[in-house]
């Protein structure tokens, strides 16, 4: 009897190309609200932008996309981060890029679109094998974590 749980090698592949390459896309942009604008110069921006509690606002996204970045890359709790990185994005595009349209080149929502697509993705299908929700934390956490 096969485990029908338990995704194939392949979609284990899958889900961590997704992950590596979702994760370093957030990573950076974490990285640069504080490492290269800052967390003052986020702030500033995200005041300019019309953010409700721009304070608060620019430091929990650096810090949720950084953070929640390094996370999908390990793929670990990766539900959960998944969440938080669908729900940032949801935000971006609601609140900065749906005015511009679809396209990027105009300050659109595509990316911000595809990048909310695959963290929610993630959320709902999990880190897969090749993670260390797998190794390290199954059957220790509720599913919905991992």
């Amino acid at each position: 009897m096969t485990n029908t749980s338990a995704p194939s090698a392949a979609a284990s592949l899958g889900l961590l190309v997704l992950r590596v390459v979702v994760g370093a896309i957030f990573i950076a942009h974490g990285a640069q609200k504080i490492f290269e604008f800052t967390l003052p110069g986020t702030i500033e921006s995200f005041t300019a932008m019309g953010v409700p509690l721009p304070a608060i606002a620019a430091t929990v996204v650096a810090f949720v996309e950084f953070g929640g970045g390094i996370l999908l890359v390990l793929g670990f709790f990766t539900r959960l981060v998944g969440i938080l990185l669908a729900i940032n994005m949801v935000v971006a595009l609601v609140l900065v890029h749906l005015p511009a349209g679809l396209w990027v080149g105009n300050g659109g929502y595509e990316f911000v679109a595809v990048l909310g697509a695959a963290a929610l993705a993630l959320a709902l299908i999990g880190a897969g094998r090749l993670s260390l929700d797998r190794a390290l934390l199954r059957g220790r956490v509720p599913a919905w974590l991992t």
